[in-house]
């Protein structure tokens, strides 16, 4: 396994400077709570999923860089090597993929920041449905989860840039307050991690609806 696949901490700083450009030169993001993403130590930044555009607005407004899991089909052709080079993660959402698994508890174990879409694909993002993917890496490596809702990354779409919003509008990013998944023992039994999931989903449903209500969307 190569550093790119299971994510170099400078390859993702240059994919977070890559995104501010991009983020701040294309669109407009209003970025709200930033300062709750602890300055140091592992992360899990768990963001709500709707559009194309929610990865790479986290990653242009994250106080630090971030690895993401990404579905693996879109590392094909140029954009593999690229997405690789900036320190994100492929991985297989079919099957119990063990390389992506490795590839993000290392990053957490490096004292990284992992970023995960808990809804495991686009949809309402609506936090409704979540997967244990994320209650596994909070539980296994003691990172603190902070919920990111993505807000006005849907609804009008560009011309020139389609499944994305028009150039230049505002995209609301609202980083909420850090917590800790589990009950505190540690353990990962399918009991655990159901409970875990519950947890996590009640505290990034109240998130989205505390965000909502911030910037009136």
């Amino acid at each position: 396994m190569t550093d790119h696949v299971i994510g170099s901490e400078s390859g993702a700083a240059v994919g977070r400077r890559i995104g501010i450009g991009l983020m701040y030169g294309l669109w407009r993001p209003r970025v709200l709570g930033a300062w709750r993403v602890p300055a140091v130590g592992p992360v899990i930044l768990a963001v709500n999923h709707s559009s194309n555009l929610d990865g790479p607005m986290v990653m242009g407004t994250a106080p630090r860089p971030a690895h993401f899991l990404i579905k693996k089909e879109a590392f094909t052709g140029p954009l593999g090597p690229f997405l690789r080079g900036i320190g994100q993660l492929p991985v297989d959402r079919s099957s119990t993929d063990r390389t992506a698994v490795t590839g993000a508890l290392d990053v957490l174990a490096r004292g990284g920041v992992l970023g995960i879409f808990p809804e495991g694909t686009r949809g309402e993002g609506d936090f409704a449905s979540l997967r244990a993917g994320l209650a596994y890496f909070a539980l296994r490596s003691g990172a603190p989860v902070v919920p990111v809702a993505v807000l006005g990354s849907t609804g009008r779409r560009s011309r020139l840039l389609p499944g994305v919003s028009p150039l230049r509008s505002r995209v609301d990013v609202v980083y909420g307050e850090p917590f800790r998944a589990g009950d505190g023992s540690g353990r990962r039994t399918r009991t655990a991690l159901d409970e875990a999931t519950t947890g996590i989903q009640r505290h990034l449903a109240a998130h989205l609806a505390d965000a909502k209500r911030q910037t009136g969307r």
